[in-house]
């Protein structure tokens, strides 16, 4: 049996239109992926301002069920009240970071120096511990003492050259650290302004995604951004309550052991509750580290409280309050983290967990759309 001639070109248009498109398609995919990859501060620096323009967003719509309120000045409100309460915590805590900052740092100080001479004592080398003092060593050498005198006045001081090279050292050091300073502050307040912009107006953000998406499947992206919203404002409602939680037991708790700075140090162990897993073993080694000036039964004590908190939150919170926001296995997100955090740094660390949340949504969408289609 033959094919018609006009059935043959036809069958070759196909093949060709296929192999166009599918062509098409990878190299797009590749470019998105480069794209991606050399973009990626960038995007998740606005992906973070996204964030906290659905956690705002959730706070005022949580607000509306129970004022009735427009939204923006329900906005407003919760705008207020979140930055009284950072200026409040600003407030009474920059003090106690300083203070508690020197206690560390004289009683690690303090802990060398007995340690040195416990090692000193049993004949252990302990030259290692004057890696501080070596440059001071070498400039004035043993066996030395009358060569300052039989040299000129002029003979210490530094050349041209090597005074233009320390000054040098010292601009490029002043510059980096500046510019690092100004990026950062430049990052907080792009973030800040994202936030407040998505928050102000999110039905016009809703629609402008749709409204990309093509006509034939803007059904489709209205579930799938529906879904990703709603999961994302469950998930930082649970995340903020947890946050609080553990700020407020870790702060109770160092305080009734008698640790200086138990304020602040829960407020950071609140803050780093929003990192799973790598933000609880981060906070708790910060506890741990600010209670040796108390001394070792309060370290202890801390490291039994961090224990406990870590428990309550991995154990009790996170399992009650994220069961009907996320449903990931821990290792997969651990895994996760790991992959983002040393693909991207502290950016993918931190913004582990939403980013798997989003890909979660659209993976059980696709099956549950695909599945009619398999079972016809």
């Amino acid at each position: 049996m033959t094919i018609p001639a006009d059935g043959r070109s036809r069958t070759r248009d196909d093949l060709a239109w296929a192999i166009a498109v599918g062509g098409i398609g990878i190299v797009l995919f590749a470019a998105l992926l480069v794209f991606t990859w050399y973009f990626a501060a960038t995007l998740l620096l606005i992906f973070t301002g996204m964030l906290l323009g659905v956690g705002l967003n959730a706070l005022t719509n949580a607000l509306g069920r129970h004022v009735g309120l427009p939204h923006p000045f329900r906005l407003a409100i919760v705008c207020i009240v979140l930055a009284a309460m950072l200026a409040g915590i600003a407030y009474l805590g920059g003090a106690t970071i300083a203070e508690q900052a020197s206690a560390l740092s004289n009683t690690i100080k303090s802990q060398l120096v007995t340690v040195k001479a416990f090692l000193e004592s049993h004949g252990i080398d302990t030259s290692f511990f004057d890696i501080g003092n070596a440059s001071s060593a070498n400039a004035t050498p043993s066996g030395s003492e009358t060569a300052p005198s039989a040299s000129p006045p002029h003979a210490g001081l530094p050349g041209a050259g090597a005074l233009a090279s320390s000054g040098g050292a010292i601009v490029s050091q002043t510059l980096k650290l500046l510019l690092g300073t100004i990026s950062a502050v430049g990052n907080f307040f792009i973030v800040l302004f994202l936030g407040f912009a998505f928050a102000a107006q999110p039905g016009v953000y809703h629609d402008g995604l749709l409204f990309i998406a093509p006509a034939r499947h803007r059904s489709r992206a209205t579930v799938i951004i529906d879904g990703i919203s709603e999961t994302l404002e469950r998930w930082l409602i649970a995340q903020i309550i947890v946050m609080l939680a553990v700020g407020v037991v870790t702060w109770i708790g160092l305080a009734i052991i008698g640790i200086p700075g138990s304020f602040i140090l829960g407020i950071q162990a609140g803050l780093l509750a929003f990192i799973p897993t790598v933000g609880a073993i981060i906070a708790g080694v910060i506890v741990v580290l600010a209670s040796i000036a108390s001394g070792w039964v309060a370290a202890l004590s801390a490291l039994i409280l961090f224990l406990g908190v870590h428990a309550m939150e991995s154990y009790v919170l996170t399992p009650i309050l994220q069961r009907q926001a996320l449903d990931i296995p821990p290792a997969t997100l651990f895994a996760f983290q790991i992959l983002l955090g040393v693909v991207f740094g502290i950016w993918g660390l931190a913004l582990a967990l939403p980013l798997v949340a989003i890909a979660k949504v659209l993976l059980d969408h696709f099956k549950s759309y695909e599945a009619p289609a398999a079972a016809a």
